[in-house]
């Protein structure tokens, strides 16, 4: 005999045929099978109610006991929030206490200077995830308004750019929170706003492909600029084609540079190393690699940032690294050497170098051009006087341009 329950009748008692003779009569048969009888009682019935109706119970008591227990404690609601924002802070604090004196954190010095000196910084993350026995490469960072604005960094793929840019940020916001940073010493300038332009994805269900996030992204950091903001790009322009990304990257940090109120300091990651070319034009941009060293045709990631521009990304080694079948690497091996040796028939940075002695004198060559209706544009736009000028009058003179273009 045995005790049951199906969704057509509930609980029963199941009793073989051999053992169906010693039923009692107060029982109510419900159904016959092959081997055995399925009966129910009225007792069972009784229990039945009870099991069933034991979950809307506790439901219906475990909400009269919390409903009392928010009731009885409404007086003390003032006391109980200045207790959990205590208890908070406390734990907190705690947590900056114990992870500063557990990992070798120090006191930053957080002042009003327009300044961020970083020295042996280190990923606050990066470096607890290392094995024991693979210390976290430290490095300086050093930016400022008038100096040393923007640095543009290059290196390989899987070189430490990245952790780098995502190690300043994250020592900046540290220091300003209160707690003390994975570094030999830090001076942090007070920073409003940190924007990042890292990662790649995608919002398929807008429409919108990586490189149009990207680009929402870029827009938003560079129409919220100020002075104290510190801006890091990562492979910024790497969702279109290389001269596109190369002219978008370009055209990004020459107007961060060339601003003429807000001086943003900025961490640019790239692997277009046409951008260090930017050094030689605009003096507030410096360049830096994450070096590498290269043995018996291997590479040995140093994680080091040093002075100076990289020219070679070894995208092809860490394919190796990564299983590409040997026939691909050795033939993006050639291809690569093939294109190399062509770029340098052909000179492939002399457009570059071209536009850089241009830029200054665009603007003078353009007014230059032995035109007349582009000469009345040049009389127009210096008799403008601009101090007494009304949004109105503006468009008015624009309009007026606009004839004169038409005209010719």
């Amino acid at each position: 005999m045995k005790v049951a329950y199906n969704n057509v009748f509930g609980y029963y008692i199941e009793v073989r045929n051999t053992h169906k003779d010693k039923v009692p009569p107060e029982w109510t048969r419900k159904q016959t099978l092959v081997n055995a009888e399925r009966y129910i009682t009225q007792e069972l019935k009784e229990y039945e109610e009870k099991i069933l109706g034991a979950e809307e119970k506790i439901v219906a008591l475990e909400d009269s006991i919390y409903v009392a227990l928010v009731q009885s404690l409404m007086k003390f609601i003032p006391a109980i929030q200045v207790n959990a924002a205590i208890i908070a802070q406390a734990d907190c604090l705690l947590s900056f206490a114990q992870i500063a004196q557990q990992y070798n954190y120090i006191r930053p010095d957080v002042n009003n200077d327009d300044v961020i000196d970083i020295k042996n910084g280190r990923h606050p993350v990066i470096e607890r995830q290392l094995p024991p026995d693979q210390p976290y490469i430290a490095n300086d960072v050093y930016l400022d308004n008038n100096t040393q604005q923007i640095i543009i960094i290059t290196g390989p793929n899987m070189a430490g750019k990245s952790a780098l840019l995502r190690q300043t940020a994250l020592i900046t916001l540290m220091a300003q929170i209160g707690c003390f940073v994975p570094a030999d010493a830090a001076k942090i300038g007070l920073v409003d706003k940190i924007f990042t332009r890292v990662g790649a994805s995608d919002n398929i269900s807008q429409g919108e492909s990586t490189f149009m996030v990207e680009m929402n992204e870029a827009a938003n950091i560079l129409n919220n600029l100020s002075d104290r903001s510190l801006v890091l790009f990562d492979e910024l322009g790497r969702g279109t084609s290389t001269y596109d990304g190369i002219s978008i990257a370009w055209a990004i940090v020459e107007y961060i540079h060339e601003h003429p109120k807000l001086r943003a300091k900025t961490l640019f990651a790239t692997h277009y190393h046409e951008l260090n070319e930017m050094e030689k034009s605009f003096k507030r941009i410096k360049n830096y690699n994450v070096s590498v060293k290269e043995v018996k045709n291997k590479v040995i990631f140093l994680r080091k940032l040093t002075p100076g521009g990289s020219e070679h990304s070894f995208g092809i080694h860490v394919a190796r690294m990564a299983g590409m079948p040997q026939s691909i690497t050795k033939r993006a091996d050639a291809i690569l050497a093939a294109m190399e040796s062509n770029n340098r028939k052909e000179g492939i940075n002399k457009p570059i170098n071209d536009f850089i002695e241009k830029r200054e004198g665009y603007q003078l060559s353009f007014f230059q051009l032995d035109d007349p209706i582009l000469s009345q544009v040049r009389d127009e736009i210096l008799n403008i006087d601009i101090n007494n000028l009304t949004p109105m009058d503006a468009l008015n003179k624009l309009n007026e341009i606009k004839k004169i273009v038409k005209g010719k």
